[in-house]
Parts: structure tokens; sequence; C-alpha cells
């Protein structure tokens, strides 16, 4: 449905979907922190909705806006990371899965929301098309970007949250092993990103997923 835009309309209908997206993902990962004994997010004055306290100017702005000028439709960036101290935990491998799991879940509730907000604009569409259409496809861009970003946030590639995640569950020292990788971390997802392979990893989940998503938003 995207194809039918034009550039201005596009951003127009992406900015507030990918700025929600990345913010809440990340205040959500500072506020289960905190119910688990980490209050650094808040200190800092994280756990705030104010997208200007999380906007990282290469994966908030730059990333997504090439994407978006590039006609892919597969667009996902990313906010400046909540600081989370996992030494203020009671279990620190536990509690830390917990709040990684945090952010992805987050999005998925997101997608759920913008679903709602698309069928809002089905039921209005016979009576009103004005309004109709930029509430489904505000909805449609809300659900793609939070399933993205949900889908890839959980691939076990430190230090994405999927790695946090399987670091909870894997014995000590082998998750001291499996979190050197980190510092390549960011290497491997571009890698993935030029090679498209990262698109292969995410095709069939995210689609079987926006099927699942659309059907709610009645399209």
């Amino acid at each position: 449905m995207m194809d039918e835009l034009t550039l201005l309309q596009r951003i127009v209908v992406w900015i507030l979907p990918v700025i929600f997206a990345i913010t809440v993902h990340e205040v959500a990962h500072g506020w289960v922190a905190k119910k688990y004994g980490d209050n650094t997010a808040a200190m800092l004055g994280r756990l705030t909705l104010n997208p200007i306290k999380h906007i990282d100017l290469f994966g908030t702005l730059i990333i997504p806006g090439l994407l978006l000028l590039s006609g892919t439709g597969f667009i996902f960036g990313w906010a400046k990371p909540v600081p989370v101290d996992a030494r203020n935990f009671k279990n620190p491998l536990r509690d830390m899965a917990i709040v990684a799991l945090a952010g992805p879940v987050a999005n998925l509730l997101m997608a759920v929301g913008w679903a709602l907000i698309a069928r809002l604009g089905v039921s209005m569409h016979s009576q009103s098309e004005a309004i109709a259409l930029p509430l489904i496809y505000t909805g449609i861009a809300g659900i793609s970007i939070n399933l993205v970003l949900a889908l890839l946030n959980l691939l076990p590639i430190p230090p994405l949250d999927g790695s946090r995640i399987l670091t909870g569950i894997l014995p000590r020292y082998w998750a001291w092993q499996y979190n050197r990788l980190e510092r390549f971390g960011f290497i491997i997802l571009l890698v993935l990103l030029y090679t498209r392979v990262l698109n292969l990893i995410l095709e069939y989940p995210l689609y079987f997923a926006q099927q699942v998503f659309f059907s709610i938003a009645g399209l």
C-alpha cells in the first residue's frame, strides 16, 4: 500500500511510528530495570517519552531515513541504549534477561495499539476517507516497524536483546564466553544487512506476524 505514497507522504506516515517504537522500547528497558532495583536510567533522566533524550543521530535518523529513501520497505533503527547496571539486581543474569525482554514486548504491545488505530481507520473509510487513510497508513507503518524491532532485537547477536536473554539461560562460563562477541556485534549486523542475509532471516517470521496483526487491523 505504501507504494502509492510520495516521499513526503511516506516520511509523514513513518516518522511518529519510528520515533515511538524506538523510544518506548528503550524506556521499557529502564522501567523494568527500576522495578528490579536499578535506578540508573531514572537518575539520568531516561525514563521519559521525550524522544530528544533517546535519539541517536545515526540509528534514529540516518539509518531509518536511508532505508526509507531506498524504497526497500524494510525499515529499522535504534536509540541511545538506556543504561542498566546489572550489579544492582538480586539475580543479575536472570533479571538482565527480563529487562532485555521488556523491549521486544513493548514493541509487540505497540504493534497491537497501531493495529487498533488502523482498524479505526478501516471502520471510518466509507464515512471520511481524508481521516481514515492517514490512520490506516500510519497504523500499517506502526505495525511494521514494531514487528521488525521486536524480531530483530530477539536475534541472539550481542548486544541485541536476544543475546541478553540467551545469556540469562546459559551457564555462567558459557555466558561469559558468548558475550565476548559483543565487540563484533555491530559489524556482524552490518554484514548481515549488506548481504541481505538479515532480510532472509526476518522475512518469513515478519510475514506471518504481519498477517496476524493486519487481521487485527481488519486489513
